[in-house]
């Protein structure tokens, strides 16, 4: 008999439906997975939701395990949660950078163990801390430094909240919105506007994915200061400030993108299971700052009503999110 599980597709600009769809028999190698979240990431989605892949990056762009083509119609994601009821792993609740599906069969290699620590709601935020984990890499921050994270959204927030274990950094997260302050506050890291931000810093992560906050980010840097630009623009042009202090301060503007293991002593896979067990810290919490049950997400996403953090979607039967 052959399974149908339910997913949702992004069809053209705005708009979405839940269509039904066949699941391949898994193989002795394969698990089935049930999933009990996923996770919405605003600014990836909403791109990829107008359109609006460059199409230079519709390869590099694709999801794991995307359907369709950049860009309509696509099922596309890359957070989500469940369990194992069929195949290794029998019974685990597991990770996987799958998009919103209330059933999928994958190979066992693809999912990773969410730990006991780690609740099954929190580790929706797992692809988005191993963003983090992989910027860190690149950045190579010192014990010491001071560092700004420019732009509170969900990256900006997970990469500051990595950053607040750091000993003796000077960190700030800034944000043109005032009410991040209180986000701030719960990651446990300081608070300030564009305007008003500390600068002599030794580093900067830009993640405002705005031509503002990139030139405020190199204006914040010390002599010999670093931007780490975790921004992604898609189809748009920015324009960076290369003239006045940039060369004369001996600045460097750098890109880090998750798709490469920014350690070349570490594989993917070790990369998700470190971000997975940084999610054992509750601090994480605050940045899912929205839930609504899978059947809603069309009319959700066609309102542009989401939050700018992570919104999760619940899969459970007959639970009514809070």
């Amino acid at each position: 008999m052959t399974r149908s599980a339910r997913a949702l597709w992004f069809t053209s600009s705005g708009k979405s439906e839940i269509r039904e769809v066949a699941l391949a028999e898994p193989g002795p190698d394969d698990v089935l997975v049930r999933t009990l979240y996923s996770g919405i990431s605003r600014g990836t989605e909403s791109l990829v939701l107008r359109g609006g892949v460059p199409e230079s990056q519709h390869d590099v762009m694709r999801a794991p395990f995307q359907d369709g083509e950049f860009p309509w119609p696509v099922k596309y994601g890359y957070l989500n949660v469940g369990v194992v009821e069929r195949g290794p792993l029998l019974g685990r609740t597991v990770f996987c950078l799958y998009p919103h599906q209330t059933h999928y069969v994958v190979p066992a290699a693809a999912v990773t163990p969410v730990p006991d620590s780690v609740p099954a709601a929190r580790a929706v935020l797992a692809g988005t801390v191993e963003t983090a984990v992989n910027a860190l890499w690149d950045a190579r921050p010192l014990i010491g430094d001071r560092i700004a994270v420019v732009g509170g959204g969900m990256v900006g927030c997970s990469v500051a909240a990595v950053l607040a274990r750091f000993p003796g950094v000077r960190l700030q997260l800034v944000d043109a919105d005032p009410s991040r302050a209180s986000l701030a506050a719960a990651l446990g890291v300081s608070f300030a506007s564009p305007e008003e931000a500390s600068g002599g810093c030794d580093l900067v992560v830009h993640a405002s994915a705005s031509e503002e906050g990139l030139a405020r980010s190199l204006a914040l840097l010390a002599p010999e200061g670093q931007v780490l630009e975790l921004s992604w623009y898609g189809d748009r042009r920015v324009s960076v400030p290369l003239g006045e202090f940039f060369h004369s301060r001996r600045l460097r503007l750098r890109s880090s993108q998750v798709g490469v293991v920014a350690r070349p002593d570490r594989t993917y896979a070790e990369r998700m299971a470190l971000a997975l067990d940084l999610l054992a810290d509750p601090v994480f919490d605050a940045l899912i700052t929205g839930e609504s049950r899978f059947d809603e997400l069309p009319s959700l996403l066609a309102g542009g009503a989401l939050p700018s953090l992570c919104h999760r979607v619940d899969y459970r039967a007959g639970h009514v999110p809070a």
